[in-house]
């Protein structure tokens, strides 16, 4: 024997997923606006999100030394590496890095390495895969230093270790 259904039919959220939506929504709140002032701290010692963001342009400038070098290494590669040094400068730039208007590719031969850049194997597979191994480790640094980043540095870096982890794929397909 079945039982007839109630004639109050509910309509909208249940009492339960409210309370279980609550925290949720407090926690995202609360993540949202800490990061809106951790920059405007205004002492004289920058900020752990001030100090991460100068690593990572850093970071970014050093992986496209990187990429300059393997280029003047081999030229062959400049085509198939422009690309993706730009984006390597424009993640610079986000980081707040200078802005770099030109590649600057050290006048070395294959393996020799300048006083300033990256050794660079004399094999093209082995330089790309210098490149992606730079580019793999990269992106696993910024994907653990955004776990302690505020909201907006947190989303930036996410998104240039997720750019990293492209750029690897294209480095290793053949």
């Amino acid at each position: 024997m079945s039982f007839p259904l109630s004639p109050r039919a509910r309509s909208g959220p249940r009492r339960r997923s409210l309370l279980a939506a609550a925290p949720a929504a407090l926690l995202v709140a609360g993540c949202s606006a800490g990061s809106e002032d951790a920059g405007a701290s205004g002492g004289s010692r920058p900020s752990a999100a001030d100090r991460a963001r100068a690593r990572a342009a850093r970071d970014s400038r050093e992986l496209a030394e990187r990429y300059d070098a393997v280029v003047a290494a081999h030229p062959k590669l400049a085509e198939r590496l422009r690309p993706l040094r730009a984006e390597v400068v424009r993640h610079a730039e986000a980081f707040g890095g200078t802005p770099e208007s030109s590649p600057s590719p050290s006048p070395s031969g294959p393996g020799s390495p300048s006083a300033s850049a990256p050794a660079v194997p004399a094999k093209e597979k082995d330089a790309l895969a210098g490149l992606a191994a730079a580019e793999r480790e990269l992106a696993g640094r910024r994907a653990k230093a955004l776990l302690d980043a505020p909201g907006e540095l947190a989303r930036l870096l996410a998104s240039v270790a997720a750019a990293g982890a492209a750029h690897v794929y294209l480095l290793t397909e053949a």
